[in-house]
């Protein structure tokens, strides 16, 4: 009978931070194997801090007295259980940096397959935001308004795009472009409010008739952060609309001049001086009311004219008989005379121009004996004037582009005016000038008082 070692099996368990884990482990010598675990139990026990790092090098040092690698099957009296564990805790340092610290590669596959959905890298393994069909990384979960992280379970959601409650309440509810603030819901629980057709201007309806100032030029209202120059007579003036202001009369002379001129090229030259003053609003509603002129929204421009009445008497001969003189022959003669062009001061040179272009029409139909007119055919071929002259303005512009938009608006203004008289008196006159030109429309003014359409 033959003598043979005998083999034992031990399990030597190390109690880790989330399980104990044992190591299998085949030896001829059980002494050495006991006498390593009871080693490494005893250090465990003296250095919890380096439990895990023990559980790896303990698990390495046992599979190289297994594999015959180890050089010292066991401690003798003079070793520390640091002697002995130290190389065990380089190797596995070693191999764990190779592997880059991403555990498994089975594991670091897992990792790899999860992609956020906002910067396309990897999660990894830490903390994400499950949303919107996929993954995110925390700060990649941003609203679309403000592209802040979204924190928390407090967003909305609008075209796949996440928001936060206040953001999304920014971007979509309408602004009141004059109070600031979000617009009202009526009674209906819709959003209403009023836009200006040219300068999109939206604002909340109640500001038509809270008496919000407006510009007098631009017809823009004012907004709470941004101040009007006031003019003394109610009227309040934007900064756009200051910058080219003409203030009083002396300042108006040059415009007047050039208007005068552009009269003289179409062959229409106004043969009197006309006087003309640019006065404040409570100067030139008594007036207008006083002359009947006929009026829109508000009066900025007046021609002021008066019929003149001469009588003629026949001088009598000498020894013409006394019945013959109390019975004389009279001849009565009317002159129309213009006295004056009222404007009103503090509007855009733009504005004033056309309002001076406009009521110099007034004054050429008078000094050129055109007989009393129906008011929407004087008011339309004076309307016509007035946006012929601006039309001619468009190479004068300067260089500042509100000039141009405020051109614009004025144009857009005698187009579409809402009164009867200037609207359809403009639309037909216009179309006459277009078709038979200037002087064919005016000569059939004179003889039928009306547009040659």
């Amino acid at each position: 009978m033959s003598a043979c070692a005998s083999t034992q099996t031990h399990i030597c368990k190390f109690p880790g931070r989330h399980a104990s884990f044992g190591v299998r482990m085949e030896s001829s010598d059980q002494n050495s194997d006991l006498t390593l675990c009871e080693a490494i139990d005893e250090e465990w026990k003296s250095s919890p801090a380096d439990n895990n790092m023990l559980d790896c090098t303990a698990s390495l040092r046992l599979h190289e007295q297994r594999t015959g690698d180890a050089k010292v099957s066991c401690m003798s009296g003079h070793d520390t259980i640091q002697d002995v564990v130290r190389p065990l805790q380089e190797n596995a340092n070693a191999q764990k940096a190779s592997d880059g610290d991403t555990g498994s590669p089975m594991a670091q596959a897992a990792s790899n397959a999860r992609v956020c959905i906002g910067c396309k890298m990897s999660l990894g393994s830490g903390c994400c935001v499950n949303h919107l069909g996929g993954s995110w990384h925390p700060h990649c979960f941003c609203c679309y308004a403000c592209h802040s992280p979204i924190s928390g379970d407090k967003f909305l959601t609008c075209r796949n795009h996440p928001y936060h409650k206040i953001c999304y309440k920014k971007s979509s509810m309408p602004k009141c472009d004059v109070c600031k603030k979000f617009v009202p819901t009526n009674g209906a629980g819709l959003h209403k409010y009023h836009v200006h057709p040219f300068w999109k201007q939206k604002y909340c309806p109640m500001h038509e008739m809270d008496d919000s100032p407006r510009c007098t030029g631009c017809e823009r209202f004012q907004s709470n952060y941004v101040q009007h120059m006031s003019l003394g007579d109610g009227r309040k003036l934007c900064l756009d609309c200051l910058s080219s202001s003409i203030m009083d009369t002396a300042e108006c002379q040059p415009l007047y001049n050039e208007i005068l001129d552009f009269y003289e090229r179409l062959n229409m030259k106004i043969n009197q001086k006309v006087p003309v003053l640019l006065v404040e609003k409570q100067a030139l509603n008594p007036a207008n009311k006083q002359f009947g002129h006929h009026i829109t929204y508000e009066t900025r421009g007046l021609c002021l004219s008066e019929e003149l009445t001469m009588i003629r008497r026949p001088k009598p001969d000498i020894g013409t008989r006394l019945t013959d003189v109390a019975k004389p022959s009279i001849n009565f003669k009317r002159q129309r005379q213009v006295t004056a062009i009222l404007i009103l001061h503090g509007l855009p040179r733009f504005l004033t121009g056309s309002l001076l272009a406009h009521e110099l029409m007034h004054a050429w139909l008078c000094l050129n004996g055109f007989p009393e007119l129906e008011p929407v055919i004087e008011e339309g071929i004076c309307q016509v004037m007035a946006h012929m002259w601006l039309e001619s303005q468009a190479m004068e512009v300067s260089r500042n582009a509100m000039d141009e938009r405020l051109r614009e608006f004025f144009l857009q203004q005698i187009a579409k005016n809402s009164s009867p008289f200037y609207a359809e008196g403009f639309r037909d006159g216009y179309a006459s000038v277009m078709q038979f030109g200037l002087r064919r429309t005016v000569n059939h003014i004179r003889m039928t008082g009306t547009f040659p359409l």
